[in-house]
């Protein structure tokens, strides 16, 4: 089972600018892969890859920057098909679902970014994250989070965690691998006859009503 801890990153303000900076640098090139995406007809991921994977390195990005950026287009339009067929969109020739047909999905410069174990680690003790930025790699950036989301973040695995800034202030969403709660099986039941003559009356089946 898959939980998302929220940790808020307190970053000084270099930090704070070079991961400002990242994030509308990952998300201008995300908008360059959408548009080759819907130009193209929106092709598969690898074929979304040979059409952008070397102009976006030839910016900047690093090696998992630019899969993870052609990834979340992907995913993007993959979402975006999934609420037209379910007609979430409205129906076709609707002013709604023509606006979404009709133009890359676009990307806000401060819109999520996923970041996985090879540009992103956790130092616990320290509560600090050391990650990737178009800057190079940020190091001892102070993160604070409840209690109980460190000890989550400590016993479970992470999978990939989410760089996203809401009104100058940074979270990373760690996704969180959590074995699944046993399910209890019941050993019997007991049945309930809402009566008239009687408010409630229990029975076991083989017994006379009220269990005498």
């Amino acid at each position: 089972m898959k939980l998302v801890v929220q940790v808020k990153l307190v970053p000084d303000a270099a930090q704070a600018s070079a991961l400002s900076a990242t994030l509308r640098t990952l998300n201008e090139a995300a908008n360059r892969v959408s548009a080759v995406a819907f130009e193209h007809g929106v092709p598969r991921e690898y074929e979304l890859r040979k059409h952008t994977y070397a102009d976006l390195r030839a910016q900047g990005l690093g090696a998992q920057a630019a899969q993870h950026t052609i990834k979340k287009v992907r995913d993007a339009y993959t979402t975006l098909a999934a609420d037209i067929r379910a007609g979430h969109l409205g129906k076709p020739g609707s002013k709604r679902r023509h606006k979404a047909e009709s133009a890359p999905v676009a990307f806000r410069p401060e819109a999520a970014h996923p970041f996985d174990d090879r540009c992103l680690s956790w130092q616990y003790d320290q509560r600090t994250v050391s990650i990737w930025t178009t800057a190079g790699r940020l190091k001892n950036v102070r993160f604070a989070c409840s209690p109980e989301a460190l000890e989550m973040l400590v016993e479970h695995s992470q999978g990939e965690s989410d760089l996203v800034e809401r009104g100058g202030v940074f979270y990373l969403m760690a996704t969180c691998e959590v074995p699944e709660a046993e399910q209890y099986e019941p050993d019997g039941f007991i049945g309930v006859d809402l009566g008239i003559a009687n408010i409630a009356t229990t029975s076991t089946v083989t017994g006379r009503p009220g269990g005498a």
